[in-house]
């Protein structure tokens, strides 16, 4: 009996020690599958001293802050818990301070950011010519953007989701967004004939 003891104990422990050796690895971090409405936009509503297209799934919400100026608004996109601001500005001899002001907001994501990309834009039939900014990695505003006609006009916009700055997991937001964020500018106009809003 005893010579079946100690080969039964060895067995056992050999069973044993070769089960607790296997190495266990987490599943990797996951993310939520988002699903996104069709693109269709519709135009901003008149009166306005700019004209532009926005989409669908948009909502136009006046800045009603206490520094808020006149054409100052958010588009907010609920379900990304997205919004891009809008502050408008009449130009008065003021088009490089406008200008270096847009362009310092948007580098002060440089902390954060692994890189931001200008890309110029001009539409010299509507008179109207600007720089996107895009900023990748883990900034709070993936995408800023100004406006002008040089003379008149000026706007600032910048897209922000309430939401951890993690690029990654942003990506494909960031991605539905930035084709949104570009019709915008493309079909941007200016109006002159805009009363004050109230």
């Amino acid at each position: 009996m005893r010579n079946l003891i100690v080969p039964l104990i060895i067995s056992l422990v050999l069973l044993l020690s070769g089960s607790c050796s296997k190495t266990y690895t987490p599943k990797p971090r996951g993310y939520f599958h988002i699903t996104f409405p069709e693109k269709a936009y519709q135009p901003f509503p008149d009166p306005a001293p700019f004209r532009f297209e926005y989409p669908l799934y948009a909502r136009v919400i006046p800045d009603l802050s206490p520094n808020a100026e006149p054409w100052w608004m958010d588009l907010s996109i609920d379900q990304n818990k997205a919004r891009i601001h809008l502050s408008y500005k009449a130009v008065d001899g003021n088009l490089d301070v406008l200008t270096e002001d847009s362009r310092d907001l948007a580098y002060k994501h440089t902390l954060k950011a692994s890189s931001i990309n200008e890309k110029f834009f001009a539409n010299p039939e509507q008179k109207v010519y600007g720089i996107l900014f895009e900023i990748k990695g883990n900034a709070a505003s993936p995408f800023q953007f100004h406006l002008t006609d040089s003379l008149h006009h000026f706007i600032r916009g910048s897209l922000y989701i309430r939401e951890i700055p993690n690029y990654d997991s942003l990506y494909p937001v960031i991605t539905f967004l930035k084709e949104d964020l570009i019709h915008l500018v493309e079909t941007f106009s200016w109006s002159d004939h805009a009363p004050d809003p109230e």
